[in-house]
Parts: C-alpha cells; sequence; structure tokens
C-alpha cells in the first residue's frame, strides 16, 4: 500500500516516519510513502500557494493550480476521468479539513483496503472547494476542533490506516480486539484450540488491562483476569467494555454490535446508576 501527502511543510513528517511501528512496515515495504512539497509546483518567484478569499474574510486559501499540478504529478486525474479508468490502481483521495466528516475506525478499515491513499493537507482557511469538487472522493475531519493545517492529521490517518495492512503489527489479532474492532461475528472462535477470554469490540471502546505486578499502589489486579477461567474472563471484559463505553463515549452505544447478553448487561450497568 501507498500513501501520498501533499503538504507545505513536508519536514514535519521525517521524524514521525522514523519510529515505532511506522518505521517497520516502511523497513519490510508493507507500507511507502511519499511527501511532496505542495510549492515545488509554483511557478513564481515566491513560490506562492495561496491567495485572499473571493468575497472577502479572514486569512488566506490554498489555490487551486498547484493542487492540480501535483496530483497530476502523480498521475491522478479528476475523479470523474479517474472512475472512467476501469485498470486504473484503486486510489482515494482525501481532503484533510475541519469541514470534513469525522474520521473513524471503520474509515481505516475502508482505507486500508485500496492499493493508494493520497492525502491533501489542508491549511489556512483551507483549500479551493473545485480541488475537493474535481478530485477528492472524501473529506476527512479527525475530530471536532480546528487544527493548524492537515499534516498532524494526515499523520494520524496513515499510522490509524496502516497498523490494520497485514503484516504490520507483530500480533494480526491485535487490530480486531480492540476499541472500535470489528464484531464477534467478523472474528474465529478459538485461538489454538482454547476458547477466546475477548469479545471482539463490535464498535465499543476496549475493556480495562492489567500487568504485573498484581498489587500497585494499594490496588490489585482483579482476581477473576488471574483465575485462568475463559469464560469468566470473555464475560468480565465484556461488561467492562459496556462500562467503559457508556462512561466515555455513550454515543457508541447506538451503532454498536450487541447481542441479548450484551443488552442485559447494559441494562444492570445502567441501573446500578440510578
Amino acid at each position: 500500500m501507498r500513501f501520498e501527502i501533499i503538504t507545505i511543510f513536508p519536514e514535519f513528517f521525517a521524524s514521525i516516519f522514523e519510529n515505532g511501528i511506522l518505521r517497520r512496515a516502511l523497513a519490510e515495504e508493507l507500507v511507502t510513502v511519499g511527501v511532496h512539497d505542495l510549492r515545488a509546483f509554483t511557478h513564481d518567484r515566491h513560490r506562492t500557494v495561496d491567495d485572499r478569499p473571493f468575497g472577502g474574510g479572514e486569512g488566506m486559501v490554498l489555490k487551486a493550480e498547484p493542487l492540480a499540478e501535483a496530483l497530476s504529478s502523480l498521475g491522478i486525474h479528476a475523479r470523474a476521468a479517474r472512475l472512467a479508468e476501469a485498470d486504473a490502481p484503486r486510489t482515494r483521495m482525501v481532503l484533510l479539513s475541519a469541514q470534513g466528516r469525522r474520521f473513524t475506525q471503520a474509515m481505516a478499515r475502508e482505507l486500508a483496503g485500496v492499493e493508494r491513499v493520497v492525502l491533501i493537507c489542508g491549511r489556512y482557511e483551507g483549500v479551493d472547494e473545485r480541488v475537493n469538487e474535481l478530485y477528492c472522493d472524501m473529506e476527512l475531519s479527525i475530530g471536532d476542533y480546528v487544527l493548524s493545517g492537515g499534516e498532524l492529521a494526515a499523520a494520524v490517518v496513515v499510522d490509524a490506516t496502516m497498523r490494520l495492512i497485514p503484516g504490520v503489527l507483530g500480533n494480526e489479532a491485535s487490530g480486531e480486539f480492540e476499541s472500535f474492532g470489528v464484531a464477534d461475528a467478523e472474528i474465529a472462535t478459538v485461538e489454538d484450540g482454547v476458547p477466546r477470554s475477548q469479545h471482539g469490540a463490535g464498535g465499543l471502546l476496549d475493556y480495562p488491562h492489567y500487568t504485573r505486578p498484581a498489587e500497585f499502589g494499594g490496588l490489585r489486579a482483579p482476581e477473576v483476569l488471574m483465575n485462568g477461567d475463559h469464560a469468566q474472563i470473555r464475560r468480565w471484559r465484556r461488561e467492562q467494555q459496556l462500562r467503559k463505553t457508556l462512561a466515555n463515549r455513550p454515543d457508541l452505544l447506538e451503532g454498536a454490535a450487541l447481542s441479548k447478553e450484551d443488552v442485559k448487561l447494559l441494562e444492570g450497568i445502567q441501573r446500578e446508576g440510578e
């Protein structure tokens, strides 16, 4: 899989790609990344990439022409032309913008299934809307706040997406058993003949984790996690997932894949708080 990032601050990404899982994925060529300086596609001595907005207003807007040239250099045509190319590589064009749809784990899984993702990093007041209309498949935001530019958002999208590519994580199941992960129906029921002690998240948050020592700061790790009973551990973890989701992100419960047992557990948790 390949990521292409168009930015006016290419040096921003240097340290990000030299650390952690992404560094290993690049070294093993599971993922490749191209970072492209938008100023390289200007033709005036000041390398101008922005201009004042029509109609007035604060700030500046990234111009359409340099972005179009940058995309052309990557072999990217307008969206209508790309859709007509049946043999074209599967590409997703993404504009990073505070006006975009909120980026989710489901979107990361969608992007992980294509061959190339092109990320346009917005700046200033944004990007000339015609670039979005002509070229982009999706406009994404990583949260309900405004950043100085799309570079941080691009790093988030790359990290969240590439870790779902087969071979990137040391344990393939890590991408399934975590917050916002897939539902039980999409995961094998046993691990090497041993019943699973986890539920698929099914859109819920992850459960709390504990490790050695068993006691720390006067608090002891839950006994259920140390008794070896997979069924009990599985039920406790599911209950904790529901508790944490209800406390921190109750909005996720509406779209979560809940079983009848989950609903009973959740009702019990809600009664406790009454």
